[in-house]
């Protein structure tokens, strides 16, 4: 049997209404099945009774297994509602499909953050979706303990986002609120593909670092690295500088044994600084000598290629796409795009009418060059295909 996705949007301010009538919608178009798995994801408007609305959810949509979290603006489909109350829900009927949920906790021990809530062995699974919680949960330290002792396994998510008291959880767990970080696990004939959008472009050439302290970088190819990056920046034209100084940033090679690179094989950070007096620049990320560092910009020009071409490649590969999970930055939707919906739009633009449902993120998590990241000023994507 194949799977069958829906999502429903609401946009109405009483929350239990807009509860009953997304799971209801979500049932409806399954065909009257029940939802084996269900994302939701609200706006802060919706806190106040949260417990209330996710009964409400999981009773209407029949959902045997639900996560989500709160967002600053939720996604559903086309549209990305960056004001306003909002609730966005997605549901799936997944025949012979087993959704393993997952909550992580962290304790900080003498050796550093220690996790637990995982399985001790994932199986055939290839894949973690995963919600994050905005405080208190160290995902960079959980992404780079998992590329070590289970580094088959694709994360993709993000940041729950929308939440300025550090004490209030924003996490969704079937029918709890909680706070460290959920998740699925899906074993079967599914596959989640993700597809990581930087948004970024690059310019100059890749070069060596040859001399760094923590995150700021002295040498680049046995130069200054204020005199590389001047260099490279007389090169550029007029419009291209008037967007460096909007932001720079700087994209270091997972794989720096490479000869040579193309899109997805850079780690974009922002650049932070610069130490003109010792000639450094200061990275967002520790930098090491012997990596392998290219600059970039973003705009809004080659944010929107980069997930076209993305999607594109999707399209092009054949992937039977039944539905979607976004994570798109809290910093793109209108904040970047001279249009609305950009991000959600371009998947449906490019991939079909699929269900989408997500929110914008306070961080986002996909793989790169076969690592796993927490990223900013990316649109995290989660394409749930048939295997």
């Amino acid at each position: 049997m194949p799977f069958d996705f829906a999502t429903s949007l609401s946009i109405e301010s009483d929350s239990l209404r807009a509860a009953r009538a997304a799971g209801e919608e979500v049932r409806k178009k399954l065909g009257g099945k029940r939802a084996d798995f269900a994302a939701l994801f609200v706006t802060p408007e919706h806190l106040g009774s949260i417990e209330d609305v996710l009964a409400a959810v999981r009773e209407a949509a029949g959902a045997a297994a639900l996560i989500g979290c709160v967002g600053q603006g939720i996604i559903s489909d086309g549209r990305e509602l960056e004001e306003g109350p909002a609730l966005s829900l997605l549901g799936a009927s997944l025949p012979g499909v087993e959704v393993q949920l997952v909550r992580i906790e962290a304790a900080e021990t003498p050796e550093g953050p220690a996790f637990s809530g995982l399985p001790e062995e994932f199986g055939a699974a290839e894949s973690l979706l995963l919600i994050g919680g905005p405080y208190g949960f160290p995902a960079a330290d959980f992404l780079e303990t998992m590329d070590k002792t289970a580094p088959q396994i694709e994360i993709v998510g993000g940041m729950a986002s929308g939440i300025l008291n550090p004490g209030t959880p924003g996490l969704f767990f079937d029918g709890e609120v909680v706070s460290g970080a959920v998740g699925a696990i899906f074993s079967g004939p599914i596959r989640l593909r993700p597809l990581v959008s930087q948004g970024c472009r690059p310019f100059g050439r890749h070069m060596v670092i040859t001399r760094a302290e923590e995150n700021t970088i002295y040498e680049l190819g046995g130069k200054p690295a204020l005199e590389q990056l001047g260099q490279q920046f007389a090169a550029l034209s007029e419009d291209d500088r008037r967007l460096l100084k909007r932001g720079l940033h700087l994209g270091r090679a997972v794989d720096a044994s490479k000869s040579s690179f193309k899109r997805g094989d850079f780690l974009i950070r922002n650049v932070v600084g610069v130490d003109p007096a010792r000639g450094g620049i200061a990275v967002g990320d520790p930098m090491r000598p012997g990596s392998t560092v290219q600059f970039h910009l973003r705009d809004e020009r080659s944010a929107s290629e980069d997930l076209r071409l993305l999607l594109g490649a999707a399209r092009a590969e054949g992937s039977r796409v039944r539905g979607a999970m976004l994570f798109s930055c809290n910093g793109r939707g209108t904040y970047l795009f001279s249009r609305p919906n950009h991000d959600a739009g371009s998947i449906q633009a490019e991939l079909g009418e699929i269900p989408v449902a997500g929110f914008f993120a306070a961080g986002e998590v996909g793989p790169i060059g076969g690592r796993n990241f927490l990223h900013g000023f990316t649109a995290s994507l989660a394409l749930f295909e048939e295997a």
